[in-house]
């Protein structure tokens, strides 16, 4: 009997405002057979840190970041801000 774990990143979406979403899922198997499934769902803002995101994940944020995606962000923010005070 043969018991493994793996977690993968099975979806990652980049949304309007440069937000990414991405979804893990840890699957155990017992003998090439899947007998628990869970996913994670995780979220990650321009210009956020990126220290121990999976690889692919921070591939696509690197491509989707611009400099101007970061600037909308930064100002959308800030504009948000301003009409909550």
């Amino acid at each position: 009997m043969s018991i493994t774990k793996t977690t993968i990143v099975d979806q990652i979406t980049v949304v309007e405002n440069g937000s990414v979403f991405y979804r893990e899922v840890t699957r155990i198997m017992e003998d090439g057979n899947q007998i628990s499934q869970t996913y994670h769902r995780s979220s990650l803002t321009p210009a956020q840190d990126l220290t121990g995101i999976p690889a692919n994940v921070v591939a696509i944020c690197n491509a989707a970041w611009t400099a101007e995606v970061i600037a909308a962000y930064q100002a959308a923010q800030a504009a948000a801000e301003a009409a909550r005070t």
